[in-house]
């Protein structure tokens, strides 16, 4: 029987223990993508319990506990932070085979120094072990992002953001750590959603343009994109249900958004007329910019309307929406393609099954001379267990080229979710060392370092053009 979660945690041959120990463990962590908020990191953000610090605004412990039974009072209402912390130990013990569990154990060795096991039995003495440890002065926020090896992160930020955070971190030579903005443009392009006129409002104040018109809406976007840019910007994300592909002249198009600016709401062909055009508009300006695009798609978001009513939106009530229809998707790449104007893109989806479409998809854009332009993004959301992120790298091998890709990300609002990399790190390690083992790739200890250590790091650097020290790129 082995050890729970000790140092050869999922490295279950010599060779994955020398690949882990040697290459993946000393990496530090470019965080491209997460939801962490700079506000909190320019204040050092201090916990006084693991309640605040896990549980404060945490959707995948928060379905966990439902799931446990658990009464929203406990979850995400007014209950004291110790009887909340006790019913997560609670349920935490019937959660064999979750990532949650493993992420938890890690979160504590790691930060924390305990090297039990969390249970209701134990819930106390992890309690009081954890408050006193969240006393210390580098237990703020800044200090869990520096001793988790961070060099560079990147927030999840609206156009009408002021980014002032961002500003007053980066004049603060006290803290090393980049933390860059990144564009988020999903309320810009929300017609559907009741408060769309109130959002431009806000958008016209920031960018200082009025917008009357489909034409005036891009320009006042780009207006904020470039003081994006000028705040170290280089990547935009979007969150879709799915990526639409509907032609439509731009006449069609600026007369859905006239109609939008009256109070007519879109039917579903407009809005996904809509969608398109301004996609294609962000797609060639990031191409421009020399911005990575991200799309995050495959969700059916807010399936609890009760829920909804009561918490708002990410309380953990989303869904894997059903496969992929790739031909659109395939037609909005093409489109920017054809004209030279796609640029690097990472393509994520909430779906697994989608998982050897995308990998066949970004086969068919690859080139001008970028390694690895068009990617699969890693395991996400519920897939970024042991079984979702296995899946997600033997597909993205068998169809692409795994050297490529530029691994893990957070994806989180928690501080203390950097020991994510390392599990996923640690995935990465074992199938790497099985297929060594089993002969069916050289223990070339050079070329298995190059890729660990590009997956794990350096790749991600290159591709989104990091301006950090010490980081090498992989070349081909």
């Amino acid at each position: 029987m082995k050890p729970f979660m000790d140092e050869e945690f999922l490295l279950d041959t010599d060779a994955a223990r020398r690949l882990y120990h040697t290459y993946a463990e000393p990496m530090p962590i470019a965080d491209y993508h997460c939801h962490i908020d700079a506000r909190e990191i320019f204040e050092d953000r201090r916990f006084e319990n693991l309640t605040q610090a896990w549980l404060g605004g945490d959707h995948y412990k928060w379905r966990l506990m439902r799931a446990g039974g658990v009464p929203e009072e406990l979850v995400t209402g007014n209950g004291g932070d110790w009887e909340k912390f006790r019913k997560w130990a609670r349920v935490l013990e019937l959660a064999a085979g979750s990532p949650l569990y493993h992420w938890s154990h890690l979160e504590l060795r790691r930060y924390f120094g305990y090297g039990g096991v969390l249970n209701e039995r134990t819930a106390e003495e992890v309690w009081a072990l954890t408050r006193e440890k969240l006393k210390e002065s580098s237990m703020g926020a800044r200090g869990l992002i520096r001793q988790s090896g961070v060099k560079v992160l990147c927030t999840t930020d609206d156009p009408a953001d002021p980014l002032e955070w961002h500003r007053r971190l980066a004049e603060d030579p006290g803290f090393p750590v980049q933390v860059l903005p990144a564009w988020r443009p999903d309320r810009a392009m929300s017609l559907e959603r009741t408060d769309y006129p109130a959002y431009l409002e806000r958008l016209e104040a920031a960018s200082g343009r009025k917008i009357h018109d489909f034409s005036s809406l891009l320009d006042a976007l780009r207006v904020r994109m470039d003081f994006f840019a000028s705040m170290g910007c280089v990547t935009a994300d979007h969150g879709l249900p799915y990526v639409p592909y509907v032609e439509a002249s731009r006449k069609e198009v600026e007369t859905i958004f006239s109609w939008r600016l009256a109070g007519r709401m879109p039917e579903k062909r407009e809005l996904a007329a809509f969608r398109t055009a301004f996609l294609a508009v962000m797609g060639r300006e990031y191409h421009k910019r020399g911005w990575v695009m991200q799309l995050h798609f495959g969700v059916k978001r807010d399936n609890s309307s009760r829920l909804y009513a009561g918490l708002g939106p990410d309380a953990g009530a989303d869904c894997i929406l059903s496969p992929l229809r790739s031909g659109p998707l395939a037609d909005y790449l093409n489109a920017l393609d054809r004209t030279g104007e796609l640029p690097k893109t990472i393509l994520y989806s909430l779906n697994p099954a989608d998982n050897a479409v995308i990998g066949a998809l970004i086969g068919c854009f690859q080139g001008d001379g970028i390694l690895g332009k068009v990617q699969q993004g890693s395991a996400w959301w519920f897939n970024d267990h042991k079984d979702g992120m296995e899946a997600q790298l033997k597909s993205l091998a068998s169809l692409g080229l795994l050297g490529s890709f530029v691994g893990m990300l957070t994806d989180s609002r928690s501080l203390l979710s950097y020991p994510r990399h390392e599990y996923f790190r640690r995935i990465l390690c074992g199938i790497l060392g099985r297929w060594v083992e089993n002969g069916e790739y050289p223990a070339d200890w050079e070329a298995l370092s190059r890729i660990v250590r590009g997956i794990s790091y350096e790749n991600a650097v290159r591709y989104f053009g990091f301006s950090v020290p010490g980081a090498e790129a992989v070349q081909v």
